[in-house]
Parts: C-alpha cells; sequence; structure tokens
C-alpha cells in the first residue's frame, strides 16, 4: 500500500474518530449521602474536581469516573456550616472556600485556606460585616460570603451576595472589605420580592491577570469589572442581560462561562471587558439547580448539579451530577472544519488516483 493511500486511510479514521469525540459529552454521575454541594473547582495537578457541602463541614473530590474521595473534613468548623464557593490556588497549592452558616444557626461568614496535598488548615478568616451597609441598618438579612476568586499573588477575594460588596484576604489571612462601589447599588432587583433569592446579589467571581476581576449579580443579571488594586467598580455593557447568573469561570482562550439554573452562557470581549457579547447559550437540566461552572481538562466546561434546593427543603438524596456542556456554534465549527479536513483528504485521494492512473497508462505505452 502507498504511503499516500496509507495517510488517506489514517486520515480517515482520525477524523471519524474526532466527530465520534465531538457527539459524545462528558457526564460524571457520583453519589454521597445528603452532600448536596452548591460549589465546585478543578484541580488541574490531580486531575479532578472539588465540591463542597451543605451542611457536612467536609470537602470531597470527584474522579472523571465518578470516585468520591474526603479531601477535607473539619470537625473544628461551626456545625452544619454550609461551604459554598471554591477555588484552587494552583500557584500557593493551597484550597480556598467560603464558608456562612444559614439561619436560624448563628451568623458566621469566613473564608478558609487548606494546604491542597496535606489537608492542614492554614488559616480561617472570619470576614468583617459592613456597619454602615443598608442590611445593618435595617436589621434585616445577614451577610453571606458566597464566591471566591485568588490573584497570582494569593491574594483572595470574596463576594458577598446580601451586602453586595466583595472582601480581600491576603495570602496572610488578613482579611478587610475591599469594594463598595456604588455601581453595585445602582441598579434595581428583577426578581418578585417574594422570590427565592430575590435579595441574593454579587455572586460568581472571577480573577482576569491583566488585572481586574468579574463579577457578576444575581437579581440585576448585570456583570461588573472591578479593578484589582483600589476596588473601582464599573458596569460591562452587555448586549443583553444575564438572567439569575450565579458562578463563572474563565477559559484560556478568554470565553467567559457563566451559568445560571437554567442556561449555560458563552460571553466573549474585545476590549477587555468594557463590553461584552454573549454569544451562544446552552439549556440546562432545571431540575439539577446548577449552581457552578468550571473549566477542566483541555478547556471543557462543566456544571454542577448539586440538587441544592432539595436540601435547603430537607428531602434526602444521594446522587448528584457533573455535566459536560458545549456550545452548540462552537460544535457547529468544529464539526465543519473537520468535514473540510475529511473533503481535503478526499481530494488528496483522488489525485493520486488519477496520477496513479496516468502512470499506469505511460508505462503501458512504454512496454508496449
Amino acid at each position: 500500500m502507498s504511503p499516500i493511500k496509507t495517510s488517506f486511510i489514517s486520515l480517515i479514521i482520525i477524523v471519524s474518530m474526532g466527530v465520534a469525540v465531538a457527539g459524545k459529552t462528558h457526564v460524571i454521575d457520583f453519589r454521597w449521602p445528603n452532600l448536596y454541594p452548591e460549589g465546585m473547582a478543578w484541580d488541574p495537578l490531580a486531575q479532578h474536581f472539588i465540591v463542597g457541602s451543605l451542611s457536612h463541614r467536609t470537602i470531597h473530590s470527584v474522579s472523571d469516573a465518578g470516585v468520591v474521595e474526603t479531601l477535607i473534613s473539619d470537625p473544628t468548623l461551626p456545625e452544619n456550616v454550609t461551604v459554598l464557593g471554591l477555588t484552587v490556588d494552583f500557584t500557593k497549592n493551597r484550597l480556598l472556600a467560603c464558608l456562612h452558616s444559614v439561619s436560624p444557626l448563628p451568623p458566621f461568614n469566613a473564608l478558609v485556606a487548606y494546604d491542597l496535598r496535606t489537608g492542614r488548615r492554614l488559616f480561617l478568616s472570619l470576614l468583617p460585616s459592613d456597619p454602615d451597609s443598608p442590611i445593618a441598618s435595617i436589621g434585616r438579612g445577614r451577610d453571606v460570603a458566597n464566591d471566591v476568586a485568588v490573584d497570582f499573588k494569593g491574594n483572595a477575594y470574596v463576594t458577598n451576595s446580601v451586602g453586595n460588596f466583595i472582601w480581600k484576604v491576603n495570602e496572610e489571612g488578613e482579611a478587610w472589605i475591599f469594594s463598595r462601589s456604588p455601581a453595585f447599588s445602582r441598579y434595581p432587583s428583577v426578581m418578585g420580592e417574594n422570590e427565592p433569592f430575590n435579595d441574593c446579589g454579587l455572586n460568581g467571581i472571577a480573577y482576569v491577570s491583566k488585572g481586574y476581576l468579574l463579577v457578576v449579580q444575581s437579581n440585576t443579571g448585570k456583570m461588573f469589572k472591578v479593578d484589582e488594586e483600589n476596588g473601582k467598580a464599573r458596569t460591562v455593557l452587555l448586549n443583553q442581560d444575564l438572567i439569575m447568573p450565579d458562578g463563572i469561570a474563565i477559559r484560556r482562550d478568554g470565553v467567559v462561562l457563566v451559568v445560571s439554573t437554567q442556561k449555560l452562557w458563552f460571553l466573549k470581549s474585545d476590549d477587555s471587558w468594557g463590553e461584552g457579547v454573549i454569544y451562544d447559550k446552552t439549556a440546562l437540566e432545571e431540575e439539577g439547580f446548577a449552581t457552578s461552572v468550571v473549566v477542566g481538562e483541555e478547556g471543557r466546561a462543566y456544571v454542577l448539579y448539586g440538587h441544592v434546593m432539595e436540601g435547603i427543603n430537607g428531602k434526602e438524596r444521594e446522587g448528584f451530577k457533573i455535566v459536560e456542556v458545549r456550545s452548540e456554534r462552537e460544535s457547529g465549527e468544529e464539526h465543519v472544519w473537520i468535514y473540510v479536513l475529511l473533503g481535503l483528504g478526499l481530494a488528496y485521494f483522488l489525485i493520486w488516483r488519477f496520477q496513479m492512473k496516468q502512470l499506469v497508462n505511460n508505462m503501458d505505452k512504454k512496454f508496449n
């Protein structure tokens, strides 16, 4: 068999495998009694997911095959404390987690840091309240340490969903209120007064290496760009508002992923997030109550179906899911390129056959 023909057959096999892989998403089913995880992170070194828990005082790893192991068990934390947002600080080899106690438990909001390999607790930082905030002045609601992002210096940034401000915690665990930007209270809630989570403001947060943070606000659907030095924030102008956005993650190509219980949005910007465009969205399984999105291996987007509302309502459950979610537009573009390659390979093969036929004919004429 000629090298050209062999190359063509190899191309056919590779393209066919590519089509098969492109058509199948990764679904990870895992089980743990009444875990109800709200937050999720991806550990690129260990190659596994990390999830929190609604009231277990534990943090768990989940393999791509759905094997669950207890990564952190900290009985010194307040009883029934909820582990919300998580992030891996791979430059310092740490795991950071937001802690919050739900009423009627006593108020408690903290950021805890653990050594990612030994599980040793590095610090527990209580997050201070703002005495001048509206919730303090009217005596309604309580602070909620919801999500966390970390920069390359080891500084962590934590969103307060009810207080609508951002805490900062340095590498040593010293915490203070970092940003009370007026932009965070500029827009009215689009949710009804009696709707669940109508007071949930600042939520998902992600760090961008160019020196700023991107933060989404659940009850207004807005996104903000926050300067990492001075905490000044401005609204990112989007082509449409997000609906109850929760978690946020950023791919290496700069695409921003925002998850809600109903959709995963794909956003991009050409001006470092002065403006942004939602260029695709994928519907999610509402029953699973997706709350978190991460970028996993090979830049794939994964959402967490933690069924948190069932846990809040006191139901019993063992099964949860982490599901790969793709952009239909991007998948379509990938398929186009696959078939272009297939077409080029076919054309290459036909040219080879024509050339071989001409060669045979010329050889026949020479010998006859």
